[in-house]
């Protein structure tokens, strides 16, 4: 379990993640040998996952984002075995322009956030990528107007 020293440390490599360890060891109040240490507890026991940077799609080409739902059927005619939606999250999430897949509840079944370059691009990822997925049954995609907030923090 984290105690609240975890949380602190977890807090400042939210923040930047880049942030010297003897930066955060001085913020803290704790030796560096302790920040070193606990980082690498909660590294080995995958509370932090990896280390990126956060790319912002504008100024690479990819600046817009859509959001897509899809509803999926678990029997096709002519297979004799039922889809798996854990499956199909998985074949989508290997396209190269999603960012995220989630399986969820109520009357869609998967949640899909993507980037393109534009409408277009987008449009033709969904007619000729993610609807030739065996077993998706239709899909509804919102394309995003503005983002007030895009985070990957999490409150601790």
């Amino acid at each position: 379990m984290m105690d609240e020293k975890d949380k602190l440390i977890l807090e400042e490599l939210q923040e930047n993640c880049k942030t010297p360890m003897k930066e955060i060891a001085k913020k803290l109040s704790m030796p560096v040998s302790t920040i070193y240490l606990r980082i690498k507890k909660l590294e080995k026991k995958g509370v932090i996952k990896g280390y990126t940077s956060i790319v912002d799609g504008r100024y690479t080409g990819k600046g817009t984002t859509a959001f897509i739902l899809v509803s999926f059927v678990s029997r096709l005619p002519g297979i004799n075995h039922n889809l798996s939606q854990r499956d199909i999250a998985e074949k989508i999430a290997k396209f190269p322009e999603v960012q995220e897949v989630h399986i969820i509840s109520g009357d869609w079944d998967i949640l899909i956030k993507v980037k393109g370059k534009d409408t277009e691009e987008i449009g033709r990822f969904v007619v000729d990528k993610l609807r030739g997925i065996e077993g998706i049954d239709k899909t509804l995609t919102c394309m995003v107007f503005g983002t007030a907030k895009e985070t990957l923090k999490i409150s601790l």
